[in-house]
């Protein structure tokens, strides 16, 4: 089998969805953990100052291009998984027996991934966007990136649409992540109950921070 057959296999694909979605999950980790410096409320000073060496770090600008040919490639590979599950399940197994053999979460991974791909857009139209505009056009000037946030999150409507997002991301995880170790085989034995507490955790921690940004900036806790 050439590598081409491979990665256009049933399991090629699901094992490229496996450690994109892994490497996206680790990608998360770190925007988190960024993001999070809004927490110690010192009006922006510490989150403004990691915002400026993530954008303009030479290293870290490389690292995201290949955030975004993972993402790419994780979305192409589920479009076509999913696609191909379809075609093999039929009508009658799909009504019978989904509900007594799945999550309602499992089923749903279609819809949950768009409604985060649709808050990934808003989310990079907000934020990314215009700070890579500024890099453009004023070079290495500072930037406010926690005024813009706030300006963001001081409309309702925006709020609502990130905790949308969150709650997609959250059962996107929920499932994701147990299922990429499941692809790689090693969500077996005595292994499995550390990575199912470590996936439910994981998803708890990071979800939770994601939704209390936008809150606590609204309701103007953070300043």
């Amino acid at each position: 089998m050439t590598w081409k057959q491979f990665f256009t296999s049933s399991i090629g694909k699901k094992l490229v969805m496996a450690f994109t979605g892994l490497f996206l999950i680790l990608f998360l980790v770190v925007h988190v953990t960024i993001n999070s410096m809004i927490f110690l409320n010192d009006g922006g000073a510490e989150f403004n100052v990691v915002a400026h060496f993530m954008s303009h770090n030479i290293i870290v600008r490389l690292l995201e291009v290949g955030l975004f040919a993972g993402l790419i490639l994780h979305i192409v590979q589920a479009w076509f998984v999913s696609q191909e599950n379809n075609s093999r399940r039929g009508v009658q197994y799909a009504v019978s027996a989904a509900r007594t053999n799945s999550t309602w979460y499992s089923r749903s991974m279609g819809i949950l991934g768009s409604i985060v791909l649709i808050f990934l857009v808003i989310h990079l139209a907000n934020f990314w966007a215009p700070a890579r505009a500024n890099i453009y056009l004023h070079g290495d000037a500072p930037t406010d990136a926690f005024a813009d946030m706030k300006e963001v999150f001081s409309q309702w409507y925006y709020v609502v649409i990130y905790l949308l997002g969150v709650f997609g991301l959250f059962w996107h995880l929920f499932h994701g992540f147990q299922s990429a170790f499941q692809t790689l085989g090693v969500r077996t034995g005595r292994y499995k109950p550390l990575i199912v507490g470590t996936g439910y955790a994981y998803t708890f921690i990071v979800c939770i921070l994601f939704a209390l940004m936008p809150i606590l900036m609204y309701t103007q806790v953070i300043q």
